[in-house]
This record gives structure tokens, C-alpha cells and sequence, in this order.
């Protein structure tokens, strides 16, 4: 029995996605017609202190009534959603299964053999689901079938259960938020071949969600603690200001740095103490995605990184991309997910906010 995730690979319904995160609560509705799509509503309301703690939901029924006042207040009738959990509160395997099980040998052998092996919690404390991949034969000339394995522990599926249903909300697609964000992205995805990895380093609002993709699935998943709320913190005590959760600040900035002064006799220009703290947190980051880079390819053969592509908010920040691929040596480009799925809006959407739409949106294509 899968359980609460039984819908993570469902088809399409009628609804809205919706997105929760430390930071805000974000809303999009899509309607399809003929091959087009056309974004109805786009709605941000910002995360109250005190509800999550750590990236953690702590508060859940003030959670519940932010989400029904919101609903209330932007006159939205529509009950059905898709919502998703954050990718580190998941686990994703790629598992090889024997191509001639039939399927219902299939999906006894992925949920009650195989997940035992790489679940490092009891089978009976998660929801798992899965989904059929690509055929292949393995070395001993054996036909097999790749099988991606999703699972989350029930405590996560429960809490976000909950806290819709007493916002008088159906939750009837619960996936995971990086296969939202990858969903915006597909057809950007299939200029690479079998060979080329890309990197989607989606930057939140206290982490950073660091995906390493291959056909379009995700191989790799590491979530680091640290996001816009680090850079701001750090910005703002060098500079000697009050820490706020104000972001748009980052947003506003350029990551070329300006000379305060030319340094005295030696000429050498001196940084602005803010944007240095800046770049020193964004470095601890860049160092943790090579890691991350690194130790995913000393474990595959003949793989290279084709592209490191930048989501979330933080991917907003003026000049990151070229940041990026300075320290790493790689081409970078933030994503566009407006323009990645051609999607029409009602009102311009400015180019620093598209990238911290990817989820949302993704989340409001399985409902259109």
C-alpha cells in the first residue's frame, strides 16, 4: 500500500499548486488550452515568524490559518491542491529491478524487498511510491528496468495532511519539490545526453536543495544549511544593521563588486565590508556544490557536468550566474521557468523574481 504518496506520479486534476517554505506561501493556478498555457493567479503571502523553526514546520495550526486567510482574502473557491514536501524530507533511489517481473511482481519487489535495503527507517514508518524508468541491459547481458523509489516518512506526509485539511483543503498531489521545479525545466533538460549531467542548485530561504540530473531524473540530492537568510544576516552585521527577513535587498544587488577606496599607497581596491560578507557565505556555498559535484562523479564513469542551472529565490541575486561560473568553472544561467514552459501571464513578472517561481509553478502544471 503506498499510502499518502500514492499520488506523486498521478495524472493531472483540477486544483491549484501551492507552495510552503520558511519564507512565504506561494500560489499559482495554470489552465492548458490546446498547447498553451496561461497563468490565472500568482499569489505570495509572506511566512509569519514562529511557524517554522530551522526549516522545520513547528506551528501547524498557524499554518492552517494563514493558508485558509489567504484563500479567503484572494477569493480563491478552489479546494483541490498540489502541494509538495522539501527535497530533504525525502529519499530518492534509482533501483534496478529484473525486466521480466510482471507488474504486480514489480511493485512487490520494489516496496516490500527492495526498500528495506535503502530505507534507513522502518518500512512500516514511510510512504513510498514509484515509477517505472528506461530499459537497459546490464553487464552479465541481463535485462533490467530502472525503477525511480520514492519515499517520505509518514510524520512529514501526516503533518502536511493536516494542516490542509484544517484549512479545508483536499491535498490530492503530494510530490516532492524538486520534481515540481524539474518539471518547469524538462525541455531545457533534453539538449543533454545520457552522458551530461546538470546541477540545479535551487537557493531558499535558509538552504540550498542541490539536485545532480540525468535524463531528466534526479541521481543525487544533498540539501545545504545555508540560503538568502545567511547572506542577509551576514551582510547585514558587517555593515553594522539590524537582521531582518527582508530579502528583496539581495535581489537588488550586483555581485561585481564597487571599490570604497583605492587602498592608500598600494593601490589595491577595498570591498565594501557588506558585499564581502556576502561573497564569503556565497563561497562556503560554491564550496559545498563542488563537494557535492565531486563526490557524485568519482562515483560515475564516464560522466561530465554540462550546466549548472540556478532556482529559488536566491538565484535572483544580480550577476550570481556569472559568480558561479567563475568559482567553479562551469556555465551557469539562472532559470527562467516563465519562458521555459512559454507561459502566459497577466502582468509582467519581473526577471529576479522568475527563478523563485520554479516549484509553484511546477506544482501548478500537475493541476492544469
Amino acid at each position: 500500500m503506498l499510502n499518502n504518496l500514492t499520488s506523486i506520479f498521478a495524472k493531472k486534476s483540477l486544483g491549484i499548486g501551492l507552495e510552503i517554505n520558511p519564507q512565504q506561501i506561494n500560489i499559482a493556478q495554470i489552465t492548458k488550452h490546446k498547447q498553451r498555457y496561461k497563468l490565472l493567479k500568482n499569489i505570495s503571502t509572506e511566512m509569519p515568524e514562529g511557524i517554522f523553526e530551522d526549516g522545520v514546520i513547528v506551528d501547524s495550526l498557524s499554518l492552517s490559518e494563514v493558508i485558509k486567510e489567504t484563500f479567503k482574502q484572494h477569493k480563491i473557491n478552489t479546494k483541490q491542491i498540489a502541494t509538495a514536501v522539501p527535497m530533504r524530507e525525502a529519499i530518492i533511489r534509482i533501483i534496478p529491478i529484473p525486466a521480466e517481473l510482471d507488474e504486480q511482481e514489480l511493485k512487490e519487489m520494489v516496496l516490500v524487498h527492495e526498500a528495506g535495503m535503502y530505507l534507513p527507517y522502518p518500512r512500516e514508518e514511510v510512504d513510498l511510491d514509484y515509477q517505472k524508468l528506461g530499459y537497459f541491459m546490464d553487464e552479465d547481458g541481463i535485462e533490467k528496468v530502472n525503477v525511480l523509489l520514492v519515499a517520505t516518512r509518514k510524520e512529514v506526509t501526516d503533518l502536511y495532511l493536516d494542516i490542509f485539511q484544517q484549512a479545508d483543503l483536499q491535498i490530492d498531489i503530494l510530490e516532492i519539490n524538486s520534481f515540481a521545479l524539474i518539471r518547469t525545466i524538462r525541455e531545457q533538460l533534453r539538449q543533454f545526453g545520457s552522458k551530461e549531467a546538470v546541477v540545479l542548485v535551487d537557493i531558499e530561504f535558509d538552504s540550498t536543495e542541490i539536485a545532480i540530473i540525468v535524463e531528466g531524473i534526479p541521481q543525487f540530492s544533498r540539501t545545504v544549511p545555508l540560503g538568502m537568510y545567511q547572506m542577509r544576516t551576514a551582510l547585514s552585521q558587517a555593515m553594522g544593521l539590524p537582521v531582518t527577513r527582508d530579502m528583496d535587498v539581495l535581489q537588488d544587488m550586483s555581485l561585481i563588486t564597487t571599490p570604497m577606496d583605492t587602498g592608500g599607497d598600494t593601490g589595491m581596491l577595498q570591498m565594501n565590508p557588506g558585499m564581502a560578507a556576502l561573497l564569503k557565505v556565497l563561497g562556503e556555498l560554491i564550496d559545498e556544490i563542488g563537494r557535492s559535484i565531486n563526490f557524485y562523479l568519482n562515483q560515475s564513469e564516464e560522466l561530465e557536468v554540462a550546466q549548472i542551472l540556478l532556482a529559488g529565490p536566491g538565484a535572483g541575486i544580480g550577476e550570481i550566474d556569472e559568480f558561479f561560473t567563475q568559482r567553479l568553472n562551469l556555465p551557469t544561467m539562472q532559470i527562467d521557468p516563465i519562458a521555459a514552459l512559454a507561459l502566459e501571464v497577466n502582468q509582467e513578472i519581473p526577471l529576479i523574481k522568475r527563478p523563485g517561481l520554479g516549484v509553484v509553478l511546477g506544482l501548478g502544471m500537475r493541476e492544469a
